[in-house]
């Protein structure tokens, strides 16, 4: 117990450190690409914490896996860095033996990222989606220029001649304001402010002496004007505030196992309901088609063929039934298989995690090289094939060029088998990989310089 307890803490402080460095990469990513939609909308910090947070949860789902196989590298390198598996090896413990407890911690993990993947994630995935929709129906914060005329209000064209950068103070104004049909308000101003109402939905311009001018469409001889020291006008800012929508309907990825597979069940009827409309509509089309088989002559035409004419008209509405079912059963199956690659998306990304155990020990007793860098690029290397291998499997999946199943699971099994091999050959022969090819790629002056630093630091 002792040794296993040392191993696992070999495994713990890297497993952590690979986890926050994966997520602030992945996060980073995140932000560079939607930062776009985001910048210039007035968004509340709250509402930017919360779409961060949402979009953790698929974040941590695709780098615990990627951890799990870093830390194995890292804790198994170091220990055959410092002659530790050696010496257990000496003492009869086998390989087997020292990655019994990394696996248990493995199939711990493994069950908690499913509970993760199938309860926290669907939820999280939805209200992130729901979130960026809003945000992205926001238009940017009203900006003004001083000198043109800005009409992004609705029913409002507003002109400030001169703008205080500093006080935000808007000088020598003209409003337009077209917002009654039959009326047109003509509003000047020596100055004024624009805010936001306590409740984000009302656009405030508070005016300070200035004139409107009231004038009829339908009657050109009705015409007011009035003077005021202080006007406010209340304008529509539902353009510019974030304002988030109701409940909306759930993609694939943002239900559970329990709710797919209801729902998969639901469509295996209505598929099987299809089947029997096509073997009906056919056994029709087949009827018609032995019972009127005539061509008709372009010559002459009796009142008989007239009527088989006719007949053919019935045949051949007849095929398009069959044709319009065999599309239904087409797009009921590409429906079912949808779902099912996110069923076996929910198992298979967590079994990764016992993978990754089966390739990470074997392969950092070969490196014999515990930093960060080795890990994180061998990591990175199959990590990068398992994604190759699930994405291009949810493709062909997707297109019923292969079974669902197959395509989420192909990568755990050929890592697993390529696992168990190299866990064999290691256990009963200790091979080390070498990066001397790598060595000779890099400039001699790059190798000099570093063995120069190397010497002074020691």
């Amino acid at each position: 117990m002792i040794l296993y307890r040392y191993i696992l803490r070999n495994h713990f402080i890297p497993f952590i450190f690979s986890l926050i460095t994966l997520i602030f990469i992945f996060l980073l990513q995140f932000l560079m690409k939607f930062a776009d939609r985001m910048v210039g909308k007035g968004l509340d910090g709250w509402i930017i914490t919360k779409l961060i947070v949402f979009n953790l949860s698929w974040m941590v789902v695709l780098v615990v896996p990627m951890a799990t196989l870093v830390a194995t590298l890292m804790a198994f390198g170091n220990m055959s860095q410092n002659n530790e598996v050696t010496i257990m090896k000496s003492s009869g413990v086998s390989l087997y033996k020292m990655m019994l407890s990394p696996i248990v911690a493995s199939l711990v993990l493994s069950f908690l990222l499913y509970l993760f993947n199938n309860e926290v994630l669907p939820d999280a995935n939805h209200e992130a989606k729901n979130l960026m929709s809003d945000i992205s129906r926001t238009k940017p914060t009203l900006s003004l220029e001083p000198g043109f005329f800005s009409q992004e209000v609705p029913n409002y064209a507003i002109l400030a001649r001169r703008i205080d950068q500093q006080t935000n103070v808007l000088y020598d104004l003209t409003i337009y304001d077209y917002s009654n049909a039959l009326q047109v308000n003509v509003v000047t101003a020596k100055k004024g402010r624009i805010f936001f109402s306590a409740n984000q939905t009302k656009l405030i311009m508070a005016l300070e002496d200035g004139e409107i001018h009231e004038s009829n469409v339908e009657n050109t001889t009705m015409y007011r004007k009035l003077r005021f020291e202080k006007h406010k006008i209340a304008m529509n800012a539902d353009l510019f505030s974030f304002q988030q929508s109701g409940p909306t309907s759930r993609g694939e990825r943002e239900l559970s196992v329990e709710d797919m597979k209801y729902i998969t069940d639901s469509l295996y009827k209505i598929q099987e309901a299809n089947y029997k409309s096509l073997n009906n509509e056919v056994e029709k089309y087949l009827l018609f088609k032995n019972k009127f088989p005539f061509k008709p002559s372009p010559i002459q035409l009796q009142s008989k063929d007239v009527e088989k004419i006719k007949n053919l008209d019935r045949v051949k509405t007849a095929m398009n039934i069959v044709l319009s079912a065999a599309r239904r059963i087409e797009w009921t199956q590409r429906e079912i298989e949808k779902y099912e690659v996110e069923i076996y998306k929910k198992y298979a990304i967590p079994a990764a995690c016992f993978v990754f155990i089966l390739i990470g020990a074997p392969l950092g007793i070969m490196v014999r090289k515990g930093g960060f860098g080795v890990a994180a690029s061998i990591s990175l290397f199959f990590f990068l094939l398992y994604w190759a291998f699930l994405i291009g499997g949810e493709k062909l999946s997707e297109r019923g060029i292969i079974s669902p199943f197959m395509g989420m699971w192909s990568a755990n099994i050929l890592l697993f088998i390529a696992g168990v091999i190299l866990t064999i050959q290691t256990n009963l022969e200790t091979k080390t990989i070498s990066f001397e090819l790598l060595k000779k790629l890099i400039p001699k002056s790059f190798q000099q310089k570093a063995e120069d630093d190397e010497n002074q630091n020691s």
